[in-house]
């Protein structure tokens, strides 16, 4: 039985597949890795879901950008809860916030109604939030089984101490997962200094483009990402 279990954060079906391959025991599929991550479409979920018997969990967030969302895109989070829903994900990771900042516990608990049975992970809304010990309260209210966050630095290895505290006052109640930032030479420490038991990261890096023509003119296309495997097996080997 390992010390803690990974979740890759996985921007295509190649890589949710390399992930399952490596030993992940979940994954988060985004879309647009470079914006941090927004909701993928259709026929991405679905391919993936027939594809890999791990735990999917894809991210609902209809643009880049806060957590504040209009009445349109609380209409599209609904449709597309049902989506996840109808094709066998096993949760679904997202975030809410009120205008202020804070989380708005409100609407992430009609967000985790809506997808029962499955689970709710609620992502780094939480790092954007002004006080993450009453934020933890708040989504702990709203029936989240697990916080995403990054210790409220851009890298989780540089708020070990902060997560540790966080791990401490979420208890039984909530599991704290640290991410971003994660690499095989920082994931010791990191487990020492919170004692989470789950972790997260993408360990992604740009292909080679295998195109034999591209236009040297237009440099718009952006990047497919890939995990970096050799790093993943190590980030898992640290973790066993």
């Amino acid at each position: 039985m390992p010390k803690a279990i990974l979740e890759v954060c996985a921007f295509n079906i190649q890589s949710c597949i390399i992930a399952e391959k490596a030993g992940a025991y979940r994954v988060e599929l985004c879309d647009n890795p470079v914006e941090g991550g927004t909701t993928p479409s259709y026929g991405t979920i679905k391919r993936t879901r027939e594809r890999i018997s791990i735990k999917l969990y894809p991210i609902l967030r209809p643009r880049c950008g806060n957590y504040y969302y209009d009445e349109e895109e609380l209409a599209i989070i609904k449709q597309d809860i049902a989506v996840c829903k109808e094709l066998g994900c096993d949760g679904i990771s997202i975030g809410v916030q009120k205008i202020n900042g804070e989380i708005d516990v409100d609407k992430l608990k009609q967000f985790v109604e809506w997808a029962y049975p499955m689970g709710v992970t609620c992502n780094r809304a939480f790092d954007a939030t002004p006080d993450p010990f009453q934020a933890l309260e708040d989504i702990i209210a709203a029936g989240c089984e697990r916080i995403l966050t990054s210790g409220q630095k851009s890298a989780a290895p540089d708020a070990g101490e902060l997560l540790g505290k966080l791990v401490k006052q979420a208890g039984d109640r909530i599991s704290i997962m640290p991410g971003a930032g994660i690499r095989s030479s920082n994931i010791k420490k990191l487990m020492e200094e919170s004692g989470a038991k789950e972790y997260h990261g993408s360990v992604r890096k740009a292909t080679i483009n295998p195109m034999s023509f591209s236009n040297p003119q237009v440099l718009d296309f952006g990047h497919v990402y890939l995990p970096d495997e050799q790093e993943l097996k190590g980030i898992l080997e640290q973790m066993a």
